[in-house]
């Protein structure tokens, strides 16, 4: 993230990234680091604590032909701002016949799994408030690749369709680097090109089970893929990426391979994107079995009381087994 930030801002002299803590210590989580040095002060700069000037500063900024970046330090702390992606920047287009228009990529750190530093304005897993904004790209990566081309598709349609779009980043992957055993590598990836809006990634080609998730979900689905085949259930996983627009061929595509679709979604069960994606498949006349796990309709509680909440890998192999069993 922090190199095509970087790549970007050398070549896009419009763009320009701003928020909470972004410029001198290079954001939170170090996304940031080393960008006001490369660009400037005028185009990477700290703001005020207040994601309602945040969010306002990026509209100005769009309106004037610029590509703002603003950055929402947590999920959180978006809520209280999101009218101004709702009621401004992406109805502006719409009421105008597309005279005008408000882009922007809005940078998310979300979700949960954040360990050590919890709580609901810390972890949280809350975007019905995003999902039902028409016409909003909702990009959620989980890989280090797949986020540096999403970053790219996002500013690619802002700067030249005038889209808006949110970027929602795991926190708890921002660092990670293995995947089943300490020391494997097996989540890190250089970046590679740009990744189309709204397509899925597939991963492995077993023919019982297609897990559907994102984010958070990816790398756990994986773990409780892994272990699932260890018992003889072969599946695929698909990385949906794209929360808005759905991508819904692929979706229809890999369900129609097993026939069986388990949704693992750390979203909550009730406005998650479970929803969506079920949905999807019904629409579809999708004849196969489908089923969803999710993370509970709470509020995310400090420390271990978070893991009674959130989704976990177990759940998602007890949810396999139970899916595959039940009688069609």
């Amino acid at each position: 993230m922090n190199r095509t930030l970087g790549e970007l801002l050398d070549e896009r002299p419009g763009m320009l990234v701003f928020g909470e803590d972004v410029a001198r210590k290079g954001g939170v989580y170090g996304v940031t680091r080393g960008l006001v040095k490369r660009a400037g002060a005028a185009r990477v700069f700290d703001t005020i604590l207040d994601e309602q000037s945040i969010l306002g500063l990026a509209l100005g900024f769009g309106i004037s032909g610029m590509l703002p970046v603003p950055e929402i330090q947590y999920l959180a702390y978006l809520h209280n701002a999101a009218d101004q992606l709702r009621g401004e920047a992406a109805t502006l287009p719409f009421f105008s016949s597309g005279r005008y228009r408000n882009p922007m990529v809005v940078r998310i750190a979300g979700y949960a799994y954040q360990k050590g530093f919890g709580g609901h304005f810390h972890n949280d897993n809350a975007v019905a408030a995003l999902r039902d904004i028409p016409g909003l790209v909702i990009a959620s990566p989980s890989r280090p690749d797949d986020a540096a081309g999403m970053l790219r598709a996002c500013a690619d349609a802002a700067e030249h369709e005038g889209r808006v779009c949110a970027m929602l980043e795991p926190i708890a992957l921002y660092h990670a680097r293995d995947l089943h055993e300490d020391g494997d590598g097996g989540w890190l990836a250089p970046a590679s090109g740009t990744v189309p809006i709204g397509r899925a990634r597939t991963y492995g080609d077993g023919g019982d089970l297609t897990v559907v998730t994102f984010a958070n979900g990816l790398r756990m689905s994986l773990r409780a893929a892994r272990r699932l085949e260890a018992g003889g259930v072969r599946c695929r996983v698909l990385d949906l990426r794209w929360l808005a627009p759905l991508p819904v061929e692929d979706l229809l595509r890999e369900a129609r391979a097993t026939g069986a679709v388990l949704v693992a979604d750390e979203t909550r069960r009730t406005g998650g994107v479970s929803e969506g994606v079920l949905t999807a498949l019904a629409d579809a006349g999708f004849p196969g079995r489908a089923a969803r796990v999710t993370s509970e309709d709470s509020f995310i509680p400090l420390g271990d009381a978070a893991y009674h909440v959130l989704l976990s890998e177990a759940a998602i192999e007890e949810a396999a087994r139970r899916l595959l069993t039940s009688p069609r």
